[in-house]
């Protein structure tokens, strides 16, 4: 069960040692002092934990939090990411805790995009600023056709256990076509989620950062005035912000190795992912279908319009490339792999041209029982033997980050005011058993 934080808790016992410890909320409450957080990363982990710490921090407190991240909000491999989000595996098989990680997430999502709904009315007032034109999420659903007898049988079976709030349909051919026409079904059945959706990711973490904006500005009573801040710039070691903060919590997935106090202590691999860009020229005339869903298969595509789509995403393994820049080789040794992939259910895709291509450096956890889980909890031992629930890693979220970002962000950060690991499920922290 979550804790209520209707007032501030004294917690006995840190999360790694015997000794007692006391939360940092209870300090500040004492003290009147301000409670300082820096979280490193502004992408999907991040920006969850700012959004869930403001939230959960007693309103009668001064809190501040600093986030630092040298390529600014979404500029690492959550912006890149393709951003179609549903609660299961690629054989719809439901991932663990997925119906906690879909609600979470998009409540997240519709945080987001009335934050930047709003501000787009504000300027459509008058007032000077950015417009926000394009989509945050896409509600036309998923499809996924069944390309061979194994397949199909797995994802009848997987499909008889999906969430009421994420259905999962299957269909014939026919049906099929009615969503998008000349889509390849070999086995005349196609499994569709009408629920899911596809999220423009940077878009996204744009309207996620203005609503933790608007939360901190938010008027209060008293004392409890609460602050953010966005700082461009890397964190080259954590030791450098000892002594400023309360609680540092590390979320800047794949760079978490470069940071000298966790290099070769996390059991993550690394992996690049390239996604391409693709646009219908100006001179054919048949649009992606307006309510089209996007389609998962050997590659998936992220409809983005009925003229631009996502297709992706390769796998470089062990890669240290964490650039969004592609060269042109790269570009066309992606493409040589994606587009067969894509044409084979998606035929159409020979008539789009290729505009760009972005990628990304995941980190991926190890895998267990579960599943792929991302890791979470106090890092104190890893990194200063005199600190005591005051260094926090929230990482390994894999392909799956924006499915898991928004619940694990809202335990993140309760487990870090409360100086309470034991909030985080223990499938989430047992990573640290691992012979590093």
């Amino acid at each position: 069960m979550l804790a209520d934080w209707t007032s501030p808790t004294v917690v006995h016992g840190d999360c790694r040692r015997s000794r007692t410890t006391t939360s940092p909320v209870f300090v500040s409450s004492l003290s009147q002092r301000p409670l300082r957080y820096a979280v490193l990363g502004a992408g999907f982990a991040g920006l969850s934990v700012v959004w869930h710490l403001l939230t959960h921090c007693p309103k009668e407190l001064h809190l501040r939090i600093d986030i630092y991240d040298e390529a600014g909000i979404g500029g690492g491999a959550s912006g890149v990411s393709g951003g179609l989000l549903h609660p299961y595996s690629p054989k719809v098989k439901l991932l663990w805790r997925g119906a906690e990680c879909w609600k979470e997430c998009l409540n997240l999502v519709n945080i987001a995009e009335a934050a930047l709904g709003s501000e787009e009315s504000n300027y459509e007032v008058g007032e000077s600023g950015p417009t926000f034109s394009e989509f945050v999420v896409r509600r036309r659903g998923i499809l996924r056709p069944a390309t061979n007898m194994k397949t199909l049988n797995l994802l009848n079976d997987n499909a008889q256990n999906c969430l009421s709030s994420c259905r999962i349909e299957a269909m014939d051919k026919d049906a099929a076509w009615n969503l998008v026409p000349d889509i390849c079904v070999p086995l005349n059945t196609a499994f569709y989620m009408p629920d899911a959706v596809n999220i423009r990711p940077q878009h996204y973490l744009q309207g996620l950062f203005l609503a933790c904006k608007n939360l901190a500005k938010e008027p209060t009573s008293g004392f409890g005035e609460k602050e953010l801040y966005l700082h461009q710039k890397s964190i080259s070691n954590l030791l450098e912000l000892e002594g400023g903060y309360d609680a540092v919590i590390v979320c800047v997935g794949a760079k978490a190795d470069t940071l000298p106090e966790l290099s070769g202590k996390l059991p993550l691999r690394t992996c690049r992912g390239i996604v391409a860009c693709m646009e219908l020229p100006d001179n054919i005339r048949d649009d992606y279908p307006e309510h089209g869903p996007s389609i998962l298969s050997d590659a998936w595509l992220a409809v983005q319009g009925s003229r631009s789509l996502l297709i992706g995403s390769t796998w470089e393994w062990k890669s240290r490339n964490s650039s969004p820049y592609v060269s042109i080789d790269e570009a066309s040794k992606a493409l040589e792999e994606l587009l067969p992939k894509a044409s084979a259910i998606y035929p159409g895709i020979k008539n789009w041209r290729f505009t760009r291509a972005r990628a990304g450096l995941r980190a991926m956890p190890p895998l267990t029982s579960y599943g792929s889980l991302p890791l979470l909890g106090c890092i104190d031992d890893l990194v200063s033997e005199t600190s005591s629930s005051k260094y926090w890693l929230f990482g390994g979220l894999g392909a799956r980050g924006l499915l898991y970002h928004g619940w694990l962000g809202n335990l993140m950060a309760q487990a870090v005011l409360s100086c309470n690991e034991h909030i985080i499920p223990s499938e989430l922290t047992s990573w640290k058993n691992i012979n590093r």
